[in-house]
Formats: structure tokens, sequence, C-alpha cells
């Protein structure tokens, strides 16, 4: 019977949107900046943006990244006491999926660059993208800190160190425990990586994470599975693996005319793979025409462990197609219109 499998980060708390519980209570701060201070206590890179009171409307803006173990001033004073928002997503260069810390109050983001708006009634029309803000209750004129945490309750000092820990990890440099105690040799590591790079034995902390940051990432685009859509049209995706469990799959991604999305960040492991495709075509749906495999699939976003008797366990069975074998543990997958049935009678 398949089982539905909660598939979070260890460090979240909401399933459904990969949400930190870590946003701490805004206390007031008795440093010696001025102003809405954000201070990342987490082992990630983050990018933050906020939204600021203006009379009857909100302000957005973004994104301001705050590097493992660091503060800045996000809005400056004198600050209104009244509610704030915020929202903070996890850098491209971490693996295992985006991390999020937010709330129920959606506001709209671009989630491609830097930008400044007054919140609008809508957002897709302006191509930007609802995001779900956390309501901080700012309550001094001169000086606020928010702190973005996870589990672990890292100091400044902590955060920093084991955020180069990670970060090292993900660029293939060096691999130990995530705990913000640097040893002997992770600094020859460090080390080593400076002297590869022709970069000064005396790089700065900061530095050297942007680096890191950047190598990271284009390690993680050659690895993982990634889905493209080459229609014009909408279409939500899932696939399906043996697992280390068994097989399972999950979904759902939402893939717009031209988009693509990494559905696995990590070296894939194994030659099966499969994927389902659900194209919108008006008020109808089309789904691949050459299908055969059969697994199971939710209503919403889905983990699903097994592939036999789906709607005993309020699922429906869906047919995937199976995928070519990976190349050097990467694979990537592209929906074209010809692969879809015509549009039948089925509204979605």
């Amino acid at each position: 019977m398949a089982l539905e499998r909660s598939f979070r980060n260890v460090l979240a708390a909401l399933a459904a949107a990969v949400c930190f519980p870590g946003l701490a209570a805004a206390a007031q701060d008795s440093g010696a900046r001025d102003g809405w201070k954000l201070c990342n206590k987490t082992s990630y890179i983050i990018d933050a943006a906020f939204g600021v009171p203006e009379e009857k409307d909100v302000t957005v803006e973004g994104w301001l990244k705050l590097r493992p173990g660091e503060c800045k001033v996000a809005v400056e004073t004198p600050l209104e006491p009244k509610y704030h928002f915020l929202y903070a997503r996890t850098s491209l260069a971490h693996r295992g999926g985006p991390r999020e810390w937010g709330g129920r109050t959606e506001l709209c983001v671009d989630p491609t660059g830097s930008f400044t708006l007054e919140n609008p009634p809508e957002c897709a029309p302006m191509g930007l993208e609802a995001r779900g803000f956390r309501a901080v209750e700012v309550s001094s004129k001169v000086r606020w800190t928010t702190d973005l945490t996870e589990i672990e309750n890292y100091s400044l000092d902590k955060a920093r160190a084991a955020g180069l820990q990670r970060l090292l990890e993900e660029a293939g440099i060096a691999s130990g425990a995530i705990d913000g105690n640097i040893g002997r040799r992770t600094r020859i590591a460090i080390g080593e990586f400076l002297k590869q790079n022709k970069l000064p034995a005396d790089t700065s902390d900061d530095d050297l994470i942007d680096f890191l940051e950047q190598v990271a990432k284009e390690r993680g685009r050659n690895v993982g599975f990634t889905l493209c859509n080459r229609t014009k049209k909408r279409i939500w995706s899932s696939i399906a693996r043996r697992g280390a469990e068994g097989w399972e799959s999950r979904g759902w991604w939402l893939l717009e005319a031209g988009g693509c999305a990494r559905v696995i960040d990590r070296p894939l492991r194994g030659a099966e793979y499969y994927v389902y495709g659900e194209m919108e075509d008006g008020s109808k749906i089309r789904t691949l025409s050459k299908a055969s495999d059969a697994f199971c699939v939710g209503h919403a976003k889905f983990a699903i462990a097994g592939r036999d008797q789906c709607e005993a366990s309020a699922y429906r069975t869906a047919l995937f197609a199976a995928t070519p074998p990976p190349t050097e543990r990467k694979l990537v997958f592209e929906f074209f219109e010809r692969d879809f049935a015509k549009a039948g009678g089925n509204d979605r």
C-alpha cells in the first residue's frame, strides 16, 4: 500500500512550504547601529525580502544577502512602531532544495533579482510571484533586531563557522560535521583551497564565503535531475524512482512555458527514473501519450512511498514515462508538445 512520507528537511517545521520555525521573536537591540537589523544565525547563506508599512500599503524590497553569522540593517531609523514583514530563502548554492523563513501574509516578490515595489493587488500580471511573509511586530522607533535561526541555535560566531563547513562540503572541498567547530583538517583544506585558486592566505571570511558560494552553485549545475518545459503552456510535473526504501514518487513542480526546475540536486544513484506531466490546454488537461508505468500521485504537494493501491490511500494512479538513463549521475528531461496526447474531454 502506498504511504505518504514527509520529506521535510530536518530543520523544517512546515511540510507544505519547507519553512523554518526560526524567526526569533523581535527584540530591542543594544547594538550600536540603529534601524531594523536582521541577523543570520544559521549555517546557510540567506536572501531576505522585507515589507515596510507605508500608510495604507506595504513597500516590499529584496534581496538582502546575509552570510552565515552576519547582521545587516534592512530598514534605517526612524522605524514605524507597527508590523513589518519578513520572508527569506536560502542561496541556490545549498543542496537539498530551498529552505524558507516566512508566514501567512502573502506579498509580491521578484524571484529573479533585486526589486523595490509597492505591493500590488495581484502578483502574476506584473511578472511577480507571491510569497508568504512573517509579520514582525516592531515596537521601537530606534532599533530592533530579528534573528533568523535553525534548530542548532548557533551564536553568530558558531553560525559563521558552520556556514563555512557547509559550503566547503557543497563545493566539494572538504566534508565532515557541520557543528560550528572548525578543526585542524578543515583549516588545512581551506589553506589548500586558497592556494589552488591563487587567493591570499589572509582572505577574509566574507570573501571566502562568497567565493565558495559561486563554486557550489557551479558544482550544483552539473549534478541532479532537471525537468524543462519546451512548450508554450504550463506543465505540472512529477517524478518517480527507486529509492533506498523502494519505489517512490514526488511532485508537484510547476513548469512555466520555457522554464526548468531542478527536482533532485544531488548526484543521481541508479538508472531507473520516470516522469509524469499534465499540460494545461485551456480548460483541458493533456497527459503524456507514451507513458505506461503506474505510480501514485497526490492532489497537492506529495512524497509517496510505494506504487500500489494508490486509491486505497486517497491518491490516484497516473502513468509515468521512463527517462533515458542518467549520464555521469546527471539527467535533464525535456517536455515537448509532441509528447502529450491531444486534448480530451477531462478537466483538471
